[in-house]
């Protein structure tokens, strides 16, 4: 009896802190139970790279995206979630935080209640959880999120979304100069939310003060945040200082120069930043005009955004934002593996995902040299292939 079992044989295995070496994996039951340079094991199913030059990477972690494929988050329906996480594995995504936005607490609260019940089918990237931005964020610096459902952040009002999500809200995005800012971060941060500074326009005292209490990461960098001037360096300046706030960064070269990029890079390593897409619903549609949050979105060759020109989320895939990192920067793989899934597993705390390794989720995306998504691979299971 063979089990769920599946081999992976002749590729090159890379993680983030360890030269990337040639070898075969034996998957049983979704797990990696064995790693070595060459295994004879009898699987249900085999992948075997000889002759193809193929990397096996841990599988992406976006835990930024709003949607996919013509369907949001906030649809609020089983339907589109099911939709958006069958479609990410195309992108080598074998896990992601579904993103929500500024809206009526009404249509927060519906939204977090279809999040709570929804299990990822065996085609399916998996639903690491929630990422709640909005609505504790900055009028000045609002962007594509709808001032009049801004509100100052409540602990109380958090409580109760975390109960009709069952308790899946993962990561919360906050503009911490609002009243009461400071104590809601560190009350979130005790009960292990990881609290992302965002749509903020704090000073970098501001900004010190709430990483002292417990902001670790900051939601994707430089835009709708205060950003650097010598003499006031906001939170932009703020967030490159301080070693333990990792960035989110969206390799667009929309919402980011690739020379903006490259300077992320070479200030905060490959060890602090974690690449995202902030992807809307248009994703991998025609462009056109498409809904976000009942605002009309215009999606063409230069980005997506509002009738008001201001920016509203991407249409970004992983597979072109490691391609797009890679080429701007240079980097190593170790480091493409460190900014695409490794450190969103550690924000996280994943303790068995973002590595290759026994014990560990067998969640993997297989690329060619060119970095092109080959296959992607969810619980020792083969997802998607390319035709």
């Amino acid at each position: 009896m063979l089990g769920n079992t599946l081999l992976i044989s002749n590729v090159t295995i890379v993680n983030y802190d360890e030269t990337p070496f040639k070898g075969d994996l034996f998957i049983e039951n979704g797990q990696i139970s064995k790693i070595s340079h060459e295994i004879s094991d009898k699987a249900e199913q085999y992948i075997d790279g000889k002759d193809k030059n193929w990397l096996l990477l841990p599988g992406y972690i976006d835990m930024h995206i709003h949607g996919s494929a013509g369907n949001d988050t906030m649809d609020a329906t089983q339907k589109a979630l099911h939709q958006m996480a069958r479609s990410l594995v195309q992108e080598g995504v074998t896990g992601f935080l579904a993103t929500t936005m500024t809206q009526s607490i009404t249509t927060i609260e519906h939204v977090l209640e279809n999040l709570a019940q929804f299990e990822h089918g065996d085609d399916e990237a998996r639903l690491l959880g929630i990422h709640v931005e909005g609505p504790f964020l900055s009028k000045k610096r609002a962007g594509a999120q709808p001032v009049e459902y801004m509100i100052l952040p409540s602990i109380e009002q958090f409580e109760h979304w975390q109960q009709l999500s069952k308790r899946r809200i993962k990561q919360i995005t906050v503009a911490p100069e609002l009243e009461g800012g400071l104590a809601f971060i560190e009350e979130l941060s005790k009960q292990g939310v990881l609290v992302s500074i965002g749509h903020s326009d704090a000073t970098i005292e501001e900004v010190h003060k709430a990483i002292t209490v417990g902001v670790k990461q900051a939601t994707h960098l430089y835009n709708q945040m205060r950003p650097f001037h010598h003499r006031s360096p906001g939170v932009v300046g703020g967030v490159f200082l301080e070693d333990k706030v990792k960035v989110e960064l969206i390799t667009d070269f929309v919402h980011s120069h690739p020379q903006s990029v490259q300077l992320a890079y070479r200030i905060k390593g490959a060890s602090g930043i974690i690449l995202i897409t902030d992807a809307m619903r248009a994703k991998g549609l025609q462009y056109g005009d498409y809904d976000l949050g009942g605002q009309m979105v215009h999606v063409t060759e230069s980005g997506a955004h509002l009738s008001n020109g201001a920016l509203a989320g991407s249409v970004l895939t992983m597979e072109q934002a490691v391609k797009n990192m890679k080429a701007v920067t240079n980097c190593s793989l170790q480091e493409l593996v460190a900014m695409s899934s490794a450190n969103a597993a550690e924000q996280l705390q994943l303790e068995t995902t973002g590595r290759i390794a026994e014990g560990y989720d067998a969640d993997f995306v297989l690329l060619d040299q060119k970095l092109n998504v080959q296959k992607t691979i969810c619980r020792g299971k083969v997802v998607f292939e390319k035709s």
